[in-house]
C-alpha cells in the first residue's frame, strides 16, 4: 500500500507537535516537515523525539524556500538545500522537496540542476523538484523561476507533483504524472480550481475532490503502476474554527487517498477440476 503522510503545513501556524498529534489521530502513515523559523523544524533530535512519541515516521522534509522562510538558515539557497538534505538523512526521511529557484537568485539558479544532483549524491537523499506555476503582474507574465516552473521540461531525476500548482498553471495533473514517468517520486495531495480574483491568483490547496484537478485518477494511475513513492497531504485547514473541525478535514483528505489507492481484491479463478472437487465435497471451499 502506498504510504500517505501529512505535511506540518496542514496545521499552520500551529507548532510541529500539533501536526504529529493530529496526524496520529487522523490515521496518517507519517509526516512531512516544512522547515520554518520554528526551532523544532530545524532540529533532528527534537523531530525524532516527536516521531517516537507519536509512532509516526518522518517521510520527507520540505526545504525552506518560501518567501516567508527567506532568512531560515541564512540567505544562501544552496546552504538551505544542503541543510535540508542533512536533516532528512538524520531523521530517516528519504526525500527533500524543493522549489525551482527564483530567477533573481543568480548563481544558484544558473547551477540549480547540478546542485540538486550533487546534494542528492552526497547525502543519499532524493531531491524532488516541485512543479510551480507562472506568475502574472499587472496582466503580464513574469519569468519568476529559473530554469522554469515546469519540471517536465527540466533535466532533473526526481519530481514532486502538487495538484494546486497544476491548477494554477493550467496543467492537467494526470498528463503531468504520465509525462514524468519514473521521475515522479513524491506527491503533494490537495486540489485547486485555478482561482483568479481581480487579477490575483490563489494557491488554494483545497481538499482533494473539491477542485478541478483529476486527483482521484492520478492516485489510481499510481496504484496500478505499483508506484513506491510517498503521497503527502498538503491541504489548507486554516478556516477550521475548532480542532475537531480541522481533524475532520484531515480525515476526509486521508479517506480520499485511501479510497483511490486501494488495490482491488483479486478474484478467485476456478478451474474445471476445482469445480468438480467442490461438487464432490459439498460444504468445502477450495
Amino acid at each position: 500500500m502506498i504510504r500517505v503522510g501529512m505535511s506540518t503545513t496542514c496545521v499552520y501556524p500551529l507548532a510541529p507537535e500539533h501536526a504529529f498529534r493530529l496526524a496520529k489521530l487522523a490515521g496518517f502513515d507519517g509526516v512531512e516537515i516544512m522547515v520554518t523559523q520554528e526551532d523544532t523544524t530545524q532540529d533532528a533530535t527534537a523531530l525524532l523525539a516527536l516521531s517516537r512519541r507519536y509512532d509516526l515516521p518522518i517521510l520527507s522534509v520540505h526545504a525552506p524556500v518560501l518567501l516567508l522562510t527567506h532568512f531560515v538558515w541564512g540567505r544562501d539557497p544552496r546552504v538551505k538545500l544542503e541543510r535540508s538534505a542533512a536533516l532528512a538523512r538524520d531523521v530517516g526521511a528519504t526525500s527533500v522537496v524543493v522549489h525551482p529557484p527564483f530567477r533573481w537568485q543568480s548563481g544558484y539558479a544558473e547551477n540549480f540542476l547540478d546542485i540538486v544532483r550533487e546534494v542528492g549524491t552526497d547525502t543519499g537523499v532524493t531531491i524532488a523538484v516541485e512543479n510551480m506555476f507562472p506568475w502574472k503582474v499587472a496582466g503580464r507574465s513574469l519569468k519568476a523561476y529559473s530554469p522554469g516552473w515546469d519540471p517536465t521540461a527540466m533535466d532533473c531525476d526526481a519530481v514532486t507533483l502538487d495538484f494546486s500548482h497544476c491548477a494554477l498553471s493550467g496543467r492537467d495533473s494526470l498528463a503531468m504524472a504520465t509525462a514524468l514517468g519514473e521521475r515522479l517520486r513524491h506527491v503533494h495531495l490537495c486540489d485547486g480550481s485555478g482561482s483568479i480574483d481581480e487579477g490575483k491568483v490563489f494557491d488554494e490547496h483545497l481538499l482533494p475532490g473539491r477542485g478541478n484537478e483529476p486527483v482521484a485518477e492520478v492516485l489510481r494511475y499510481l496504484t496500478t503502476r505499483q508506484w513506491n513513492g510517498s503521497i503527502v497531504a498538503e491541504v489548507n485547514t486554516r478556516k477550521a474554527k475548532t480542532e475537531q473541525e480541522r481533524l475532520e478535514l484531515l480525515r476526509e483528505t486521508l479517506a480520499f487517498a485511501r479510497e483511490h489507492t486501494a488495490t482491488a481484491t483479486p478474484r478467485k479463478r476456478f478451474t474445471r477440476s476445482r469445480r468438480a472437487l467442490e461438487a464432490l465435497l459439498p460444504g468445502h471451499k477450495l
